[in-house]
């Protein structure tokens, strides 16, 4: 099955719902801005509680090296998903996998994504001045036929009424779902979870992005 982000998560029984489900990562969403965002001390709980049975995502938008390091490092994330303006130059100071977030706006320049050396690149929908969770769905012909080498992570108002169709016209490495599982934003739905789950459990990715690497150890550094 595709590798399957669950983000948005904002209590320890949705955490526990998304790994029975079966994803493969769950995100926490350190903007304070958002209706998921989620508090330093809860976050730690719920690492400690699915204790690597799942890849843990820190989502970050346009914040301090310092700030990342402190949650990073106390929480004991495998992953940084930046997804504001962040430049390349920083994301190359973050020690840990880097997934850099592009929204795709109707003028969106494919090719400043050429400067990222990243991880992975997340496409996500456009919406101005919302840095993401719209629920909106992407323009996949957008990006559909990409010639990259980094793992491609699709988002975007992904919901059971669109992931199959979604992972046939991009054909990415992982997908990303946030609203489309949800009761009410930062509040998750079980039942909708299994059922998308459900739909591509026979879904195949000549990757895994949401893989924690070897080397990463019990290191957090960053």
């Amino acid at each position: 099955m595709i590798p399957v982000k669950i983000c948005g998560i904002t209590n320890l029984e949705d955490a526990q719902a998304a790994l029975r489900s079966g994803a493969t990562a769950i995100g926490f969403i350190f903007y304070d801005k958002s209706p998921r965002y989620i508090h330093l001390e809860t976050a730690i709980q719920i690492a400690a509680d699915v204790n690597g049975k799942v890849s843990l995502v820190g989502v970050f938008v346009n914040e301090s090296l310092d700030y990342v390091r402190k949650i990073s490092e106390e929480i004991g994330l495998n992953f940084i998903q930046l997804h504001g303006n962040e430049s390349p130059e920083y994301c190359q100071q973050i020690n840990l996998p880097v997934i850099k977030v592009f929204r795709v706006s109707p003028d969106f320049n494919i090719s400043q994504i050429n400067s990222y050396n990243v991880h992975a690149l997340l496409f996500d929908s456009y919406k101005k001045n919302n840095p993401g969770g719209t629920g909106k769905v992407l323009n996949w012909d957008k990006i559909a036929n990409l010639q990259i080498d980094s793992p491609i992570i699709l988002s975007g108002g992904l919901s059971v009424e669109n992931i199959e169709d979604s992972i046939e016209a991009v054909s990415p490495s992982a997908v990303d779902v946030n609203s489309g599982v949800e009761l009410s934003p930062g509040i998750k739905d079980e039942k909708k979870m299994i059922a998308l789950f459900d739909i591509i459990k026979n879904t195949r990715s000549l990757s895994n992005p949401f893989q924690i690497p070897i080397a990463q150890g019990n290191s957090h550094d960053l």
